[in-house]
């Protein structure tokens, strides 16, 4: 893509996505009931208990389990120890992808520099579906194409069962069976976010402008929302 159609494209996302809303009118409109925080997706079960003779059904979110990959620096890290307290906004692309991986992390880079002034408590991270081929010094080749902040934004490569058993099983991104195996192959356009405390709170559509605004949203939201808690 030539420059003038990259600023392009950037500005026509931007003008789409706008800014989300301020952290003070968030707060204002949740006092107020008017902004509803993300649910939580995928239930592990309902537990039910007697309260007071009465029957109390209380629903058990997925809480996503930790992986341990090696970042584009070349470092082992883990998504749950070494980002504890941060919220994540997770895709998975291959860099040698000829279709939608490349307008994927465009518009991940979109949100990056959207919460380029407030993203301490926000991680960025992508995941690559073709470990055997994309090592850390690829995707860190990959990743400065877009200009990536490399500490706000990780790309991950690792085992590829590790990776197709975190996509399928903790993140279900895939309905697809599988054991990420030699022909086994996931490609998904979804955006995860997960909370703090590694609930999954939102899928959007990585390739669509106004499903990037609702993403932008709804971190602003898990934001204000870790505040309260605190």
């Amino acid at each position: 893509m030539s420059n003038n159609k990259t600023k392009r494209y950037f500005l026509g996302i931007a003008a789409a996505l706008l800014l989300p809303l301020s952290f003070y009118l968030i707060t204002r409109r949740l006092a107020e009931g008017v902004v509803k925080l993300p649910k939580y997706y995928v239930i592990d079960k309902i537990d039910s208990r007697s309260v007071n003779g009465k029957t109390q059904l209380d629903t058990v979110y997925h809480k996503v389990a930790d992986i341990t990959l090696i970042n584009q620096l070349g470092k082992t890290v883990s998504l749950n120890n070494d980002l504890a307290g941060k919220i994540l906004v997770v895709d998975f692309i291959f860099t040698g992808c000829p279709g939608p991986c490349p307008k994927l992390t465009r518009n991940m880079a979109i949100l990056q520099k959207t919460f380029k002034k407030n993203d301490t408590s926000l991680q960025f991270i992508t995941i690559t579906v073709d470990p055997a081929r994309d090592s850390f010094p690829a995707l860190r080749t990959y990743a400065d194409k877009f200009a990536v902040n490399h500490d706000r934004w990780w790309f991950l490569t690792g085992d590829k069962q590790q990776i197709y058993n975190y996509a399928r099983n903790e993140l279900h991104v895939s309905l697809q069976p599988g054991e990420g195996g030699e022909n086994d192959f996931i490609h998904t356009e979804k955006l995860v976010l997960l909370d703090q405390y590694r609930y999954i709170r939102g899928y959007y559509d990585g390739l669509d402008s106004a499903q990037l605004k609702y993403c932008a949203d709804d971190i602003v939201l898990l934001s204000v929302e870790n505040k309260h808690r605190k």
